[in-house]
């Protein structure tokens, strides 16, 4: 920053030292002025040395500004327009104005962003609650009437529409979690339980068996939230396991208490540059781009959740050799430590 200030003022700089200049040799070309040399000596040393110390000085005023600024952004915080430093003169009064400016201008739009984005999530809500209404009527049809072929095969139809309405709807409550979390303990082969039976008629067309293994677990987590993270790991193992293939669920607790559930299919499984990739959103892979249904939505939605409700996820999987996902619950919910500070003591 001195170096910066300096070259800021040099033409102040150059000024005194050609002033400077300029009075020595006046004095050495006019005889009517007698200075001795020593005397001379000492005037511009000391002249020298003040124009430091007062560049200094300088230095340490006008820049006290800029240094507030720069320690502002380092700390930058929702309530930065508020914790503006006082400005001194008149250039740093005009960049507190264009910085207010700016910030309001950014407030404004940011709010303008944000109504725009809840009217667009309620549209979506209300939509996806209307359609449900047909969908549940449909699902009354395929009840009454499962013995028609016919209607088995729009059953898995339905059920894929079915999936991806619901899939919306959790998408449209996500930056809402916090707010719809609910802590209590769950076996987790029974929620997983719950949401086999729900594409179990895909699971069916598809001829593919679920099998589990290892005893009931219980887990603190959400019930809804966690099984909506099931269902992206099952409609994903589902998707790309071939016809007449096997999905294990195994479930295995730890010495220090946390439970896992790992899903074991048969399907391709994934090259190793495809791996640190597969929870990033819009990200397919290589079987993806081989599948034009696939989206890159689902394990990037199962990730963003867990990481939301205290979840890890973690994959294993080999070129075709299959995929083992693990849903790893801790011995103690990150949710309830938050929960249990906000309490009164």
């Amino acid at each position: 920053m001195l170096l910066r200030f300096l070259a800021d003022r040099i033409s102040w700089i150059l000024f005194f030292l050609f002033s400077l200049l300029f009075v020595d040799l006046l004095i050495w070309l006019d005889n009517g002025i007698a200075v001795q040399t020593e005397s001379l000596l000492y005037l511009n040393v000391l002249l020298l040395v003040s124009m430091i110390v007062f560049l200094g000085w300088r230095f340490r005023v006008e820049t006290s500004y800029a240094r507030s600024l720069a320690q502002l952004a380092d700390d930058i915080s929702e309530d930065w327009m508020d914790a503006l430093p006082t400005s001194r003169f008149h250039h740093d009064a005009a960049t507190d104005q264009l910085l207010l400016a700016a910030g309001e201008l950014h407030r404004q739009k940011l709010a303008d962003s944000r109504n725009a984005q809840m009217v667009e999530q309620d549209y979506v809500a209300a939509w996806v609650h209307e359609v449900k209404a047909p969908l549940t009527a449909m699902k009354l049809t395929i009840d009454a009437n499962r013995s028609d072929p016919v209607i088995r095969t729009i059953e898995s139809d339905w059920l894929r529409i079915h999936l991806l309405i619901d899939q919306q709807l959790y998408i449209s409550r996500l930056p809402t979690l916090e707010a719809d979390f609910v802590l209590e303990k769950a076996g987790i082969q029974q929620l997983v339980a719950m949401e086999v039976r729900e594409i179990a008629s895909w699971c069916m067309e598809k001829n593919i068996a679920v099998e589990f293994e290892g005893e009931e677990a219980y887990v603190l987590t959400d019930r809804k939230w966690c099984r909506f993270i099931v269902r992206q790991l099952l409609t994903n193992a589902v998707k790309y396991s071939p016809e007449g293939s096997e999905i294990v669920l195994t479930t295995d607790v730890s010495p220090d208490g946390h439970v896992r559930i790992t899903m074991r299919d048969e399907g391709p499984g994934m090259a190793d540059h495809d791996l640190p990739r597969i929870f990033d959103k819009g990200f397919t892979g290589d079987n993806g781009r081989l599948q034009n249904a696939a989206t890159g939505l689902g394990l990037y939605l199962a990730q963003t959740v867990a990481s939301k409700i205290g979840i890890h996820l973690a994959v294993r999987s080999e070129l075709h050799k299959g995929t083992e996902m693990d849903m790893i619950f801790t011995a103690r919910n990150a949710f309830e430590d938050i929960q249990a500070r906000r309490l009164p003591s």
